[in-house]
């Protein structure tokens, strides 16, 4: 089916077009190469009425041209018609084949073999006047004409000739002639090229008129084209995703086994990775999972990677495709809101805080319980209290007043203590490991709120120059050591740049090594340097 459809153009914009008065030889081909594409798909699916949903069904009633003689007719029309080779545009022609219309094949034969017709002529007079060397010529004054010695005109100005050859000029060492044929001709060389494109274009127009009878037909069978590709593609893709089909029904839950994120997934495979599935378990009315779950977690760990997929489990499902996880069971979603990423609205005087902000209100304004809400990062962009503050009303508010499915990724971990208090909310956590002084992230979801955020740890990651990273770790150890305050006091016990190494200043061991010229050093010299260089890497203050 897939294969058939490749061959298939887009019907409805090639009828579009043509209707238009916009159209050219490709939309005829598209057409064409539709009405068939459709009618060989339509084939394939004999026999299959019996097991096969009605809406294939359907769809491959309306593109069986054996049901549809007007159409078929038309394609036809156009396959016969139709040259290999088409022009974007009717005007520039040469987009009928050979041997369709006789007249545009006459017109066509005197624009591009002139020639070869003024030369079968040349022959003919020869023969019949017996004057071997009669010769035809061209000129912008008398255009095609008989050229003749004055030998030769003594026999065409002779009877029986005289009756079809007519003088037309006399020079001082030749003779002109025509004929009634010879001059005919030579008008219809000269209008040959116009009457082709005449032609051409005349045969254009009658078929798009024929288009235009069979609309209502055609544009069926393109809507019956488009619901087979869709369908033939998502099941394309359901094989080569081993995506399930899901159960969904009337209750307000979202039950995800080993749920995957489709794009995701795809490029971290094409790059040799591997995907980590993960669970989700949500349910408005609370009994089989819970209404709210706070997820937390560094950076980087996959939070937002875990929300969207779970936004596209219910997209997938409800659109009728199947779905990237190993078993969905879910509620009808009405509506699904997301607010994630950072962005700004200038031009109407929004900044990234404000845009965040008013889509916030409108998801609290708008979800109901049926809603799939899915929040990564709200509160950002403000003060930390209030951030904070803005966040907690946020997450209480889905809770209890919207009541609906939600899942809200944040660094606030004050929240996972509302998650704990609400009746349905919950914590989950993305898992992260340190191995040797790096950060490992595992990607799977786990309950339960995360221990810490490892932003030092990303940082680093990210390419912080090590002096910024070390001075982070210092600042983050005196502020914990205080409880997490922040008051000025702390502030002002943390001397500015107390830690900061000047990135300027050459590295310890440049300066064990400036001005040591090896080639004079003795052998025990060499032996003190290198203990001296080794000291030095181990503790570069030291040193």
């Amino acid at each position: 089916m897939r294969e058939e459809l490749r061959a298939a153009g887009d019907l409805a914009r090639a009828l579009t077009r043509l209707a238009l008065g916009r159209g050219g030889p490709r939309d005829l081909a598209q057409l064409r190469d539709g009405l068939h594409s459709g009618d060989r798909a339509a084939a394939r699916c004999m026999g299959l009425s019996d097991v096969a949903p009605a809406e294939i069904v359907g769809a491959c009633a309306a593109l069986s041209l054996s049901s549809h003689p007007g159409p078929a007719s038309l394609a036809q029309t156009l396959q016969s018609a139709l040259a290999p080779e088409l022009p974007l545009l009717a005007r520039d022609g040469g987009f009928i084949a050979a041997g369709y219309d006789a007249t545009l094949d006459e017109t066509r034969a005197l624009r591009d073999d002139s020639r070869k017709v003024i030369a079968a002529l040349q022959a003919k007079y020869a023969e019949e006047t017996g004057i071997t060397g009669l010769k035809l010529k061209h000129n912008n004054v008398l255009g095609y004409h008989i050229d003749a010695t004055t030998k030769q005109a003594e026999a065409l100005m002779a009877p029986p000739h005289n009756a079809r050859f007519i003088h037309r000029q006399t020079n001082a060492g030749s003779i002109r002639f025509t004929t009634t044929e010879l001059a005919e001709l030579d008008a219809k060389i000269a209008r040959a090229g116009e009457a082709t494109l005449a032609r051409e274009l005349s045969l254009f127009k009658d078929f798009a008129a024929r288009a235009a009878e069979n609309e209502v037909e055609i544009r069926a069978a393109a809507e019956a084209l488009a619901a087979l590709d869709v369908a033939a593609g998502l099941a394309e893709w359901a094989e080569e995703a081993q995506a399930t089909r899901p159960e969904i029904d009337e209750s307000t839950a979202l039950l995800a086994d080993a749920a995957r994120h489709p794009v995701v997934e795809q490029g971290v495979r094409r790059d040799g990775q591997g995907f980590t599935p993960n669970d989700a378990r949500l349910d408005a009315e609370g009994r089989s999972g819970p209404r709210l779950v706070v997820v937390t977690g560094p950076n980087m760990a996959g939070k937002s990677t875990y929300l969207r997929q779970i936004a596209l489990l219910a997209v997938l499902a409800q659109a009728g495709s199947f779905v990237p996880a190993r078993k969905l069971r879910l509620g009808v979603v009405d509506r699904v809101f997301a607010r994630v990423g950072a962005s700004d609205d200038l031009s109407r005087g929004r900044s990234t805080f404000m845009t965040e902000m008013v889509e916030t209100a409108a998801i609290l304004n708008q979800a109901g319980p049926r809603a799939l809400v899915v929040l990564d990062e709200i509160g950002r962009g403000t003060a930390t209290f209030d951030g904070l503050a803005i966040a907690w009303a946020v997450a209480e508010h889905l809770h209890e007043a919207n009541r609906c499915r939600a899942v809200f990724a944040t660094h606030y971990h004050e929240l996972t203590r509302l998650a704990d208090k609400l009746e349905a909310g919950s914590n989950a956590h993305l898992r992260a490991k340190e191995w040797r002084g790096d950060l490992v992230f595992l990607h799977e979801v786990a309950p339960g709120a995360a221990d810490r955020s490892y932003g030092i740890q990303v940082a680093k990651l990210a390419g912080l120059p090590k002096s910024a990273v070390e001075r982070a770790r210092a600042v983050l150890g005196r502020l914990e050591a205080n409880g997490g305050a922040t008051r000025v006091e702390i502030a002002e016990d943390l001397p500015l740049f107390a830690q900061v190494i000047n990135e300027t200043a050459p590295h310890p061991l440049e300066a064990a090594l400036a001005g040591v010229n090896p080639d004079n050093l003795s052998p025990k010299e060499a032996l003190e340097l290198l203990y001296r260089l080794k000291a030095v890497a181990v503790d570069p203050q030291g040193g």
